[in-house]
């Protein structure tokens, strides 16, 4: 099956797969296993950060992340589509009693400060206090640019509000700007990076921070079930995927430009694309059958009315060549 539902459908390589198996293991939960240790080591470097912590998941990574910045009875001005508002099951306020407060993000993916301005709550016992600004780098697949990064970055300082970005796909957004990791991560107080969307891996997210907030985060990870023990086996894919797959998530964004071309020369209507994530529409009327017709034909896409394609490395130019045809074929037949 060709599957454009999500770069989370990635499957490590044998080379990738390779290097797991022969892993050196310890016990992490002791910071005994050195794979683990050399993982941490290599994201606290490219990022620029003092420290950094394992996961097993972007979710617990970032869940930690809010419970490491937050009290019970704080606040965290977030996207009202971001990912660790929207998808993540309410976490925060669950399971550490911190209330999120959404609000609209602009079009191209940043979150207007003179809107958290009006968000920030005065320091009166009626109201929670806010904490946090929460950003997403890459929002949808748009890049937060880094002049905005910037801006926002001296926004919290000014404000007294710590500065969290989810990176699950931070590296798309370091390869679309020309940049290094920790050229973004310098306007950030933490960022997580995922490690098993575009880059390949079968499991792992870290959190990056300074090494106080890290310890923090290492208490936090042990409560909520993320103290893994032979972790290296996991921690060496990462490793792998930072040395071999990230540079060539290029092809996943030009593959993904080119898709968009081909699309709307079928007069399909593209709406958006950046990085690895293309946008169009589907006429309401088309949504079901064209779902139906791709799968027959080993296509897995999620089709609404707004449709989202994700290329990632399991997804070649010729595969999307099958796909265009066999939209072609279901336009034909309509």
């Amino acid at each position: 099956m060709i599957d454009l539902r999500s770069d989370t459908v990635t499957r490590p390589s044998a080379a990738m797969l390779s290097a797991m198996m022969s892993a050196e293991t310890g016990d992490d939960v002791y910071r005994d296993d050195p794979t683990v240790n050399a993982l941490e080591a290599e994201a606290a470097r490219l990022s620029g950060k003092a420290a950094a912590l394992f996961f097993p998941t972007g979710t617990q990574a970032n869940l930690v992340a809010l419970l490491s910045h937050c009290e019970r009875g704080d606040e965290y001005i977030v996207g009202q589509q971001a990912h660790n508002y929207k998808y993540e099951a309410g976490g925060a306020a669950v399971l550490g009693s911190i209330q999120p407060q959404p609000v609209l993000a602009a079009e191209d993916g940043t979150l207007p400060l003179d809107v958290v301005a009006a968000a920030i709550k005065p320091d009166d016992i009626h109201f929670a206090r806010t904490r946090l600004l929460s950003l997403e780098n890459t929002h949808h697949g748009k890049v937060l640019p880094l002049a905005y990064l910037e801006q926002a970055w001296a926004f919290t300082r000014q404000h007294q509000l710590a500065l969290h970005i989810d990176g699950a796909r931070i590296f798309n957004a370091v390869v679309a700007q020309q940049t290094t990791l920790a050229a973004i991560a310098r306007y950030c107080d933490t960022l997580t990076i995922c490690l098993s969307k575009g880059l390949g891996t079968p499991a792992g997210s870290l959190l990056c921070g300074d090494t106080a907030l890290i310890e923090r985060a290492r208490r936090w990870r042990k409560m909520t079930g993320g103290g893994m023990r032979q972790a290296g086996i996991l921690a060496a894919a990462g490793l792998y995927a930072f040395g071999h797959n990230v540079a060539r998530l290029q092809e996943d964004h030009d593959n993904a430009a080119w898709l968009g071309e081909q699309l709307q020369a079928l007069g399909v209507s593209v709406i958006d694309q950046q990085t690895n994530m293309l946008y169009v529409a589907v006429p309401e009327d088309q949504v079901s059958a064209l779902g139906d017709w791709m799968k027959a034909h080993g296509v897995l896409i999620s089709v609404g009315t707004r449709t989202r394609l994700v290329t990632h490395l399991d997804v070649d130019r010729a595969a999307l060549t099958q796909v265009v045809a066999h939209w072609k074929a279901f336009l034909q037949q309509r």
